[in-house]
């Protein structure tokens, strides 16, 4: 493996190991925040049903049961939260490491240094291989984007992999999912207009 071969891997491993860090906080993130949110949004819509017509709704109630019962299936991730937080640190360490590793070998010159990088870069990825929790929460995809791509300082990595925002910057589950809430809106809205 030559340099640049070598830069473009660092640049893959590195993308990886620094969104399933990223991967790891969402799911801390979500675990120790959404119970609190969902608690807060509930209570302040039920205090405004008290007096607002519109959110004594069905429609509405429903959706607040929904949304509550969800905080039941983040019960099951709570007694794991630390190691995802913890895993989270010991990933971005790596991720580091690999970063200081990419401007390493873009200094080298001599073959021999480039292939003990490379065994360096395989040994970095071994342990990031043993670190990640391959159980993560739903949406945590979404969430690891957001703060990979906008909270992340990651040129160095777009240096080599030319990230596109339409095609990685946003997952393709949310296009997905916007495309599913645009057809039922336009669904809803042409049976809506038909009983009037």
């Amino acid at each position: 493996m030559d340099k640049n071969d070598l830069l473009k891997v660092l640049a893959e491993d590195a993308y990886n190991i620094g969104f399933g860090a990223k991967k790891h906080f969402a799911t801390y993130d979500i675990l120790e925040k959404y119970p609190g949110w969902v608690s807060l949004v509930s209570i302040g819509i039920g205090i405004f049903a008290l007096f607002v017509n519109f959110l004594t709704n069905n429609v509405i109630s429903a959706t607040l049961i929904i949304i509550g019962v969800t905080t039941i299936y983040i019960e099951r991730y709570s007694d794991k939260k630390d190691s995802y937080c913890k895993a989270g640190v010991e990933l971005t360490n790596l991720f580091n490491k690999m970063k200081q590793l990419y401007f390493h070998v873009k200094n080298l010159t001599n073959i021999n240094e480039v292939i003990d990088a490379d065994n360096e870069r395989i040994q970095i990825v071994n342990q990031y291989n043993a670190i990640c929790i391959s159980k993560q929460i739903c949406f945590s995809d979404w969430y690891a984007h957001y703060k990979f791509f906008w909270q992340h300082q990651i040129e160095w990595i777009d240096e080599q992999k030319k990230f596109r925002l339409l095609r990685d910057k946003i997952p393709l589950s949310f296009w997905a999912f916007i495309i599913l809430v645009l057809v039922i809106g336009v669904l809803v809205f042409f049976k809506t207009k038909g009983r009037m």
